[in-house]
């Protein structure tokens, strides 16, 4: 963990990094295969992170490669996955939804970040990042959906825009990084993803999301289509 920073911080993410994991294992059939790979994969990125591995930045390649190239690989196996295809069909989607509120928590920490320079400023809500809407509109999407009030359409778009959201941020992240590839950030780079707990977010929480919106994407789409 961050010495300097404020213990509630490293605690308030660590429990959104736990309760992104619960949604996903209990949003998934309760696949307990693929959540201990998630707790395996977050245990060894932590324990990388701790050891300093991601600290140094002038290596080539890049060692953030071990966190981009694997959790690419997470994704484009399991949206491909006919067996995850076929979890799909009886899930309860208002309850998948929710596993987008730990966007909120996350953003509080991400602006404390920011507050004692560990990113920059674009990387928060009072810079350009606004995923903290889909954190903010997730519950009520889930409660209009179990009172049956959106159509197929609207949820599509939400998801569609859930997605852009997650994927402008987690890009600007990594190009605000001590990087080779840096362009934005130089006067207060973002450094908080290469210690623990941290690291967690783009190696388990921002995967996690991506994977649930374009999954649900998907679901919608099949649904329309039979419906």
């Amino acid at each position: 963990m961050i010495d300097f920073l404020p213990p509630w911080i490293n605690y308030l993410f660590i429990a959104s990094v736990v309760y992104a994991i619960i949604f996903f294992h209990f949003n998934n059939r309760k696949s307990t295969k693929t959540t201990i790979l998630i707790i395996v994969w977050s245990i060894i990125q932590s324990i990388l992170a701790k050891s300093g591995f991601y600290l140094n930045t002038n290596v080539m390649p890049p060692r953030f490669l071990l966190v981009l190239i694997p959790v690419s690989a997470f994704i484009l196996f399991g949206i491909f996955s006919q067996r995850n295809s076929n979890a799909q069909k009886n899930k309860l989607q208002e309850y998948q939804v929710l596993i987008h509120a730990v966007r909120l928590p996350i953003e509080i920490v991400l602006y404390y970040l920011f507050i004692y320079k560990m990113l920059p400023e674009l990387m928060t809500f009072r810079g350009r990042n606004f995923d903290i809407l889909a954190g903010f509109t997730a519950p009520i999407i889930a409660y209009l959906l179990f009172k049956k009030k959106l159509s197929t359409s609207t949820m599509i778009v939400w998801n569609s825009l859930g997605l852009l959201l997650v994927l402008f941020v987690f890009v600007n992240g990594i190009l605000s990084s001590e990087l080779p590839i840096q362009i934005f950030g130089f006067e207060q780079p973002n450094r908080a993803m290469s210690y623990f707990p941290f690291i967690l977010l783009p190696a388990t929480v921002v995967p996690i999301i991506i994977y649930t919106h374009i999954k649900d994407i998907l679901w919608w789409l099949s649904y329309d289509k039979k419906s």
